[in-house]
């Protein structure tokens, strides 16, 4: 099974050794929590999070 991995800049959840949204290497194994953003310019939460891309992120990454 993949592990999956959250981006500490942006907090995109990736299986990949890159982050796709930011290009980051800078990624980590510990992290909690799930938000699905597919509409961000309509989303409150997106907006609340400053999210600006549709994709999947972590709430919290350590």
């Amino acid at each position: 099974m993949v592990k999956e991995k959250a981006c500490r800049k942006c907090k995109v959840i990736t299986t990949g050794k890159v982050c796709p949204n930011c290009k980051s290497t800078d990624l980590s194994a510990d992290w909690s929590g799930i938000i699905l953003v597919f509409d961000a310019g309509n989303s409150q939460v997106a907006k609340t999070l400053d999210i600006i891309t549709p994709n999947k992120y972590a709430l919290k990454v350590t």
